[in-house]
């Protein structure tokens, strides 16, 4: 059994977390993530309300014994999220570990802190997770530039960014992006990390809430099918390289181009729902990470768990002890 500091303060038995997928972190994935003894994170917004947040942690709740979290993501949009009454149904339903994402998560900390809730934040860049823990977080997650959705525009790695911030964070600290394999869960160990989280991995599950298209793309797609958008406007995405992604890229190259040319290709429930409900992988925006180069199968998530950890132990104690003379 591995056992670091993220699994001895959070109570989880492997080091190796499911972090927070728009539309994908739904009880079904969550529920057997945690089963096979990895820490998994509902998508609160996902939920559409709190209300509905509420229900899906009891759902959730009543397929597992074992500890998940909610993801409560934090970005300004048009229409205002009642962030507030999201973060009370986490609370009310007895969930006790976080992860936050976007914005500053000041605001809810209080609350959290007093209910016993213990708190993730996603950062992009060592200023950032230092930032986090001056404000009060339990943990850091730390994004390297391979990872799906938003790497930050500073394009650091995560071989170079994971020491730079175990270095200089003395909290817990989860390394995420590029990661799908036990190879990769020794070198974060190795790097300073006391955790990985896996996102795209996940998704190419037999539980993940995914068309079966997606999950083949998935198999089929290498480390170079993923395409960077918005870095136009300095709010850069890394997702799966298609025709919509195409379209994107050509229009942004525009020099007179604005993010009002490109909006309606951008939009995320309804491509969503093509992409992921009805399979048609062309059929809007939707994120992916480089780790996919590393995806060669879809198998049910407590054997892939299984399969991490015995790659790692098997790694730690054999191959690595060779090379000692």
């Amino acid at each position: 059994m591995l056992s670091t500091r993220f699994t001895r303060e959070f109570g989880i038995e492997h080091p190796i977390l499911c972090g927070g997928m728009t539309a994908v972190g739904t009880a079904d994935l969550i529920a057997a993530v945690a089963n096979a003894g990895a820490l998994g994170f509902i998508t609160a917004l996902t939920a559409g309300s709190p209300e509905n947040l509420a229900k899906e942690i009891a759902r959730c709740q009543a397929m597992t014994s074992r500890p998940f979290g909610v993801n409560l993501t934090i970005l300004p949009t048009i229409t205002p999220v009642p962030y507030d009454e999201y973060r009370e149904a986490i609370i009310d339903s007895g969930v006790r570990i976080v992860e936050t994402a976007g914005s500053d998560p000041t605001p809810h900390l209080p609350a959290f802190k007093a209910a016993g809730v213990r708190v993730i934040h996603k950062c992009v860049a060592v200023r950032h997770a230092l930032s986090a823990e001056r404000k009060g977080v339990d943990a850091v997650s730390i994004d390297g530039f391979e990872c799906a959705g938003h790497p930050g525009e500073d394009d650091v790695p995560g071989l170079v960014l994971i020491p730079a911030a175990a270095v200089k964070v003395s909290l817990p600290l989860i390394a995420s992006g590029g990661f799908a394999d036990g190879r990769g869960l020794v070198a974060a160990l190795a790097l300073g990390a006391d955790a990985i989280n896996m996102g795209t991995r996940f998704m190419a599950t037999a539980e993940a809430p995914v068309h079966e298209n997606v999950k083949r793309w998935l198999v089929e797609a290498d480390e170079r099918d993923t395409d960077l958008l918005y870095r136009k406007f300095r709010n850069t995405a890394r997702v799966a390289r298609n025709a919509v992604s195409r379209e994107i890229l050509a229009i942004s190259a525009q020099p007179d181009s604005a993010f009002s040319d490109i909006a309606h290709l951008a939009s995320g429930a309804q491509a969503r729902k093509r992409v992921y409900g009805d399979g048609d992988v062309d059929g809007g925006v939707w994120t992916t990470g480089m780790s996919q180069g590393l995806i060669h199968d879809v198998p049910p998530v407590g054997e892939l768990v299984a399969r991490v950890v015995a790659e790692a132990e098997e790694i730690i104690t054999g191959r690595l002890r060779t090379v000692i003379v």
